[in-house]
């Protein structure tokens, strides 16, 4: 999906104008200072060949010359400083507003786009597009400027002399623009697999275990050799695409001088030119060889600059799939937690996930959430909190329809404990108050030890201030799951969903937790989805789901008398449990 306004890197250049303004002026006046250093060269040389020189205009042109250069110093170090901080605020505002637009994303983006990728895009493309703003700017109004008035510069000094140089400009442009069409086209190529290694590395220590679980470090390793083998091929195209741009550029440049040297030398032998005015000539064009030369390297950048910009601006120009309604209520009431689904359907790519879910959820009930694996229990509360949207029906708290409640007074009123819990590398303590605005003490002491996990913590070293390992690796699954029901219930929020977060905790834990969280949950909806009847029966109504659908609803004593899942699923558990304390 497209924006209406599509977003303009020209915007956050031109954010930051009195920059451009002072990197234009800088320019103008070096580069006006440094054409007046050949005018000071042809007067004192005119004079010095026609024998008229004092030593008195000797020290003046020695004087002027040195003053000049210093001035022209100063200045250049203004078109240089303002052009890369430029660029680096420009980087800044990228970044900024790439992150918060990616955080904005429904899950589903999430599920197609490669973590890998993304990562190439908030670091490499953002770093190339800062280089094109700040060395390209840089470069670019300096050689634009250079050429512009060395070009007129020559043609006052010998308007025969600038005709030849700009016989030989056809020749230069056409060199140029077939060489920079390759390098745009192999660094789409180049960034592509940059993507590719970015990804496979970050997936294979994401999964690092499994990879060594199997024993295929050897396999993983031969993969990553042939990616980056191929990264360092198309660098290696990109740069045969590149390097010949400063050759050929310098090959004109060399066949210009000798031309003037040539018809110069001649102009200044039958008396048509002084000796100072060709050095002035040559000292013009030796100036603007550079500035000549930069532009390949310029347009290098641009293009690589304009490669990376496409690709985050696909990024850009993704909307959201789950956002505020238009008409979404812009001073919201605190949500009381009575939930109804009406009609629901949800379909991913032709499969309908789940079907004609009609059920209401009293404000302060607790209802536990059942039904075999893959039956839709976790699409079911996570439709809640708008991790994503029904494709049909509706959804309303308190009444009101889920997209009229802004994202973040919905988001801050559910508190979410998943299945399978993602922690961050920063204290217990931190991960524990993830949800909240200040990292209150009492709320974090209270929420562990409802979640059981404060007699684990006292055995720490560093207790609550322990640094968690990425996704909360240092911690058994018990504890990573326990850490996650804290953290839910850190925010005190007007719904709870536990998503069968008890699973990896043994059953006299379970039991302990259950009974703590009793008072916790008495006046707050809470949805208990569990394959466990030791937890479900906690709860003041249960329903199962199965192929996406309600099968069953009512209490525990109702369901283990109705023929279905419910009471099955009871069976097998107290044969399991008779077996466990026979054995």
């Amino acid at each position: 999906m497209k924006t209406q306004n599509r977003i303009s890197l020209l915007k956050y250049v031109t954010a930051y104008k009195w920059h451009i303004a002072v990197t234009l002026l800088c320019t103008f006046i070096t580069v006006t200072f440094n054409l007046l250093l050949p005018v000071i060269m042809r007067y004192g040389i005119d004079a010095l060949t026609e024998g008229s020189l004092t030593k008195k205009e000797l020290l003046f042109y020695v004087g002027a010359y040195m003053s000049i250069v210093l001035f022209s110093l100063i200045f250049s170090r203004g078109m240089r400083w303002f052009p890369l901080r430029l660029s680096e605020n420009v980087a800044f505002d990228l970044r900024r507003d790439l992150f918060g637009h990616l955080t904005r994303m429904a899950q589903d983006f999430f599920q197609r786009e490669r973590t890998g990728d993304l990562m190439t895009r908030m670091i490499s493309d953002i770093t190339l597009v800062k280089d094109f703003i700040g060395q390209g700017l840089l470069q670019g109004i300096r050689a634009i400027t250079v050429i512009i008035m060395g070009s007129i510069s020559m043609y006052i000094t010998s308007p025969r002399l600038a005709g030849v140089m700009a016989l030989l400009f056809p020749c230069m442009l056409a060199s140029f623009y077939i060489f920079i069409r390759l390098v745009k086209h192999r660094q789409e190529k180049v960034q592509e697999q940059f993507s590719n290694l970015s990804s496979f590395t970050q997936e294979t220590f994401a999964g690092i275990r499994s990879v060594k679980s199997f024993a295929i470090e050897k396999r993983r390793f031969n993969i990553f050799r042939k990616l980056n083998e191929e990264l360092v091929k198309r660098n290696m195209k990109l740069s045969y695409a590149k390097q010949p741009m400063w050759p050929l550029f310098a090959f004109w440049f060399s066949l210009g001088i000798m031309l003037i040297l040539l018809i110069g030398g001649r102009q200044v032998i039958t008396g048509k030119l002084t000796l100072g005015k060709l050095v002035q000539f040559i000292q013009y064009m030796m100036y603007i060889q550079w500035p000549m030369l930069a532009m390949s390297w310029v347009a290098v950048l641009i293009q690589r600059g304009r490669v990376s910009w496409a690709r985050l601006l696909k990024i850009f120009d993704t909307e959201p799939t789950v956002k505020d309604a238009t008409d979404v209520i812009s001073d919201p009431t605190p949500l009381c937690g009575k939930i109804d689904f009406k009609n629901i359907n949800y379909t991913v790519n032709g499969q309908l996930l789940l079907s004609d879910i009609n059920i209401t959820i009293k404000q302060g009930t607790t209802i536990g959430i059942t039904g075999p694996t893959g039956g839709g229990k976790t699409l079911f509360v996570s439709l809640i909190a708008r991790i994503m949207d029904p494709t049909d029906g509706t959804i309303e708290i308190d009444d009101i329809p889920l997209p009229k409640l802004p994202l973040e007074h919905l988001r801050t009123h559910v508190g979410f404990a998943a299945q399978e819990p993602v922690l961050f590398s920063r204290t217990l303590a931190e991960n524990i108050a993830f949800g909240l605005d200040d990292k209150d003490e009492e709320t974090i002491l209270w929420a562990s030890d409802i979640a059981h996990l404060h007699n684990d913590v006292t055995e720490f070293h560093n207790q609550y201030e322990t640094v968690l390992g990425e996704r909360g690796i240092t911690l058994s699954g018990g504890q990573r799951q326990r850490t996650s029901i804290s953290r839910a219930l850190a925010r005190k929020p007007s719904i709870l969903i536990l998503d069968d977060v008890l699973a990896s905790v043994d059953t006299h834990t379970e039991a302990s937790i259950m009974e703590k969280l009793q008072p916790a949950i008495k006046n707050r909806t809470t949805l208990l989805v569990s394959h466990r009847i030791s937890t479900l029966r906690y709860a003041d109504v249960i329903v199962t789901i199965e192929n996406g659908k309600i099968t069953q609803y009512g209490t525990h004593d109702e369901l283990i008398e109705q023929d279905g899942y419910y009471m099955r699923l009871n069976h097998l558990q107290q044969i399991k449990t008779a077996l466990e304390e026979t054995s």
